[in-house]
């Protein structure tokens, strides 16, 4: 096996560790993300836990779930605390007026959010509401979480069946509030964001990382001014971007496409690398030595919703093209592992490029999940030095991109793991792989592969399993040294043992 592409890999050199967090998710009260996805309340017949449905619990702790961002997105602009609390049948109902116009009955609030994430033993991240919100509402929201001691809002959360408080690390002040978080200036933001944030308190041994709303897609002013004006105040930036194959008006299908879109909807992810990049250029003029994070928490695809649904819900199927975008994504947040410190999927469940779709009891697991249950190895794992030398390209319509991507890294027990995208959905790729640094003579190497036999191949209620990971052997290995044989359009996961 003989080609022009070549990986080198430190396995001496580390640098830096790939937080566990560049892995998390974002659950908003959009379509059926959180009821019917999430929540189906204790009374269901859908098998369940406290009214978390059974199924999409027990499949999110497979994959590691570090973090979860709630309850939104735009909703969060929009969302007044007080009404999620206290007996469900006495909440408030309102109108979801981002999301399809429909009721939203508030039976899912913070304590069973709180609760989801105790389940899921991951760390909750909560929106607060600047756009339509008060300091005070902010205010009281973290006294009501976080307080451990005699106040109205400690005594109203024990009231409400919670005597202790919950430990609360990550709160955003605000979301998209260039946009549909109340269109506002940078400066404007920036001025508000230090407002609210003030009392954004820290009670007893509770810290709170602090999130700003940050830009969207190539808003560099916004970073500017931002980082600027309120650097001192912030532990972290927002930034928001979406692969949308088309244009906001007809962004594309998430099936049955071309391979025009497919190679558009891989060059258009690649974006990434050069957004996080310069934002990041900009950040280090405030902040040389990076203390403030570049929290990814909305990315993903955004596709044309499927036929016949909603359109407020943004319910779209998912492909090994996602599968793809997903990997490509994960390795362009390792690359920056200095700045990134956290990311968030749009979305869990039942929206965007979600990790899970339902439909009544049924549940299905999409090639997106898979990549997440594939590359749950990085979290918290040291980053590997390493070198991609590809003499191939993947070309389409006169154009072309890299057709390999790489990361490796390192974990707690001395395994190392590569992960490696194909990106074009015909050809294979014949890559070497060098281990360099390693002490002792030989090495075990085992793997895992998800690929399909079409562009848009997908799982369906009907064939859940069609797109699905499965064990990986075209690889030789001599010494120190391997010879991969990827397989097109793939995502595949080496182990290194040895």
């Amino acid at each position: 096996m003989t080609s022009g592409n070549t990986l080198t890999i430190g396995a001496d050199q580390t640098i830096g560790k790939l937080d566990r967090n560049l892995y998390a998710h974002f659950s908003e009260h959009l379509g059926r993300c959180v009821y019917e996805g999430l929540w189906v309340g204790e009374d269901s017949p859908i098998p369940n836990t406290k009214g978390i449905r059974n199924d999409v619990l027990e499949a999110l702790k497979r994959i590691s779930v570090p973090a979860l961002r709630w309850p939104g997105g735009c909703f969060a602009d929009e969302y007044h605390w007080k009404d999620g609390i206290g007996p469900r049948e006495d909440r408030k109902r309102m109108i979801n007026t981002h999301w399809g116009g429909v009721v939203e009955n508030n039976h899912f609030g913070t304590h069973e959010f709180m609760m989801l994430c105790e389940l899921l033993d991951c760390e909750p991240i909560i929106c607060g509401n600047v756009g339509s919100g008060t300091v005070q509402e902010m205010s009281e929201w973290v006294e009501y979480m976080t307080f451990d001691g005699v106040s109205p809002m400690a005594e109203l959360r024990a009231k409400n069946g919670r005597e202790k408080p919950w430990k609360l690390t990550y709160f955003g002040v605000g979301n998209e509030n260039w946009g549909c978080g109340g269109n506002m200036r940078p400066q404007y933001y920036a001025d508000e964001y230090k407002r609210y944030q003030t009392y954004v308190r820290n009670y007893g041994d509770n810290r709170i990382h602090r999130i700003a709303c940050g830009p969207s897609d190539g808003d560099y002013e916004w970073t500017d001014v931002l980082m600027r004006e309120a650097h001192r105040h912030l532990d972290s930036i927002s930034l928001h971007y979406y692969t949308v194959p088309g244009v906001w008006s007809d962004k594309g299908a998430a099936t049955g496409f071309g391979e025009e879109d497919w190679f558009v909807t891989l060059k258009k992810t690649l974006r990434m690398d050069e957004l996080i990049t310069k934002h990041s250029t900009i950040m280090d003029r405030y902040d040389p030595d990076k203390r403030v994070g570049l929290v990814i928490d909305e990315w993903g695809t955004w596709y044309n919703v499927e036929p016949g649904t909603n359109p407020g819900f943004l319910y779209q199927q998912n492909t090994i093209r996602d599968a793809l975008v997903a990997g490509l994504n994960f390795h362009i947040f390792h690359d920056h592992n200095d700045r990134v410190r956290m990311a968030n999927i749009a979305q869990m469940v039942n929206v965007l490029q979600a990790v899970i779709l339902t439909e009544g009891d049924r549940m299905l697991l999409t090639p997106t999940y898979h990549v997440f249950d594939m590359y749950k190895v990085h979290q918290d794992a040291e980053r590997l030095e390493l070198r991609l030398v590809s003499e191939e390209r993947y070309s389409f319509g006169g154009e072309s991109i890299a057709k390999l991507s790489a990361s490796a890294s390192k974990d707690a027990e001395g395994r190392i793991h590569i992960s490696l995208c194909n990106v074009d959905p015909s050809n294979a790729a014949e890559l070497s792989i060098d281990l360099r640094g390693l002490a002792g003579g030989g090495i075990r190497v085992s793997g895992t592969e998800l690929t399909a036999n079409a562009m848009d191949a997908h799982n369906t209620f009907e064939q859940p399993d069609r797109v699905k990971p499965a064990p990986f052997s075209e690889f030789a290995v001599e010494g120190t040294s391997l010879r991969v044989k990827l397989s097109p359009m793939s995502v595949t996961v080496l182990r290194i043992e040895g």
